[in-house]
């Protein structure tokens, strides 16, 4: 039997959920052993990986206009613009100017996961996708709670150079309840229930890439810890 939406929602977050230990790089950051180039390299790639993932958002909206898919990507897209805004801070704490984040190179385990958007930006069905991005907000939103607390009690960055990974660690449930008028909307069979799991392990796998692409770099840079250093 087909679930309804919202059990669909929460059924394939507990599927497709990380293990604890998955994910190599935000533990060190929560014990406040990442060394700074390494959070500055987060900054570096995410600049990138936010305007890709701006960029595909659009499309889907414009793929999906006149429906409530349609608004439910534009409005993610917003969100992008907004979390752009809020990493100038993160990455002036960092040491990194505007020049310098367009200037870093990109990093191909940091930036499997825009690619892969990018094709469900053009060949997704958009209600799978719905269903994919839903799980991986989930585990996005936990790491980035994690970093938030760690960078103010390890790192001495202030409100303002937080309030990148802050945005997204916030809860929305008011976005929650558009995905679930989208699936609605979209209706919801076992075929697309079958695709959304397919593209939600791919997310899935590559947002750990990201991380532990950064891990690799953290393993081979020396610590600061609890620097207090004044950074933000």
């Amino acid at each position: 039997m087909t679930p309804t939406p919202r059990e669909a929602l929460q059924t394939i977050r507990h599927e497709l959920a990380p293990a604890e230990h998955d994910n190599r790089l935000v533990p060190r950051i929560e014990q406040g052993l990442a060394p700074l180039p390494v959070l500055a390299e987060l900054a570096a790639q995410q600049h990138r990986i936010i305007r890709s993932d701006r960029r595909s958002f659009l499309v889907l909206a414009a793929r999906c206009a006149d429906t409530p898919a349609g608004g439910y990507f534009a409005q993610l897209a917003e969100g992008e613009s907004s979390a752009l805004a809020a990493l100038t801070a993160y990455a002036d704490a960092c040491g990194l100017d505007e020049a310098a984040l367009r200037a870093r190179e990109p990093l191909a385990g940091c930036q499997a996961y825009p690619g892969q958007m990018a094709w469900l930006a053009l060949n997704g069905e958009p209600t799978a996708v719905v269903l994919a991005l839903a799980a991986n907000f989930a585990a996005w939103g936990n790491y980035c709670a994690i970093t938030a607390r760690a960078l103010r009690r390890h790192y001495g960055f202030s409100d303002a150079a937080c309030a990148f990974f802050d945005f997204f660690a916030e809860p929305a449930p008011e976005l929650d309840n558009e995905a679930v008028a989208v699936l609605e909307a979209g209706g919801l069979d076992q075929p697309r229930l079958a695709e959304g799991r397919q593209y939600g392990r791919l997310l899935q796998s590559y947002e750990l890439m990201f991380w532990n692409t950064l891990a690799d770099l953290s393993s081979s840079t020396e610590p600061e810890t609890d620097s207090g250093l004044g950074l933000a």
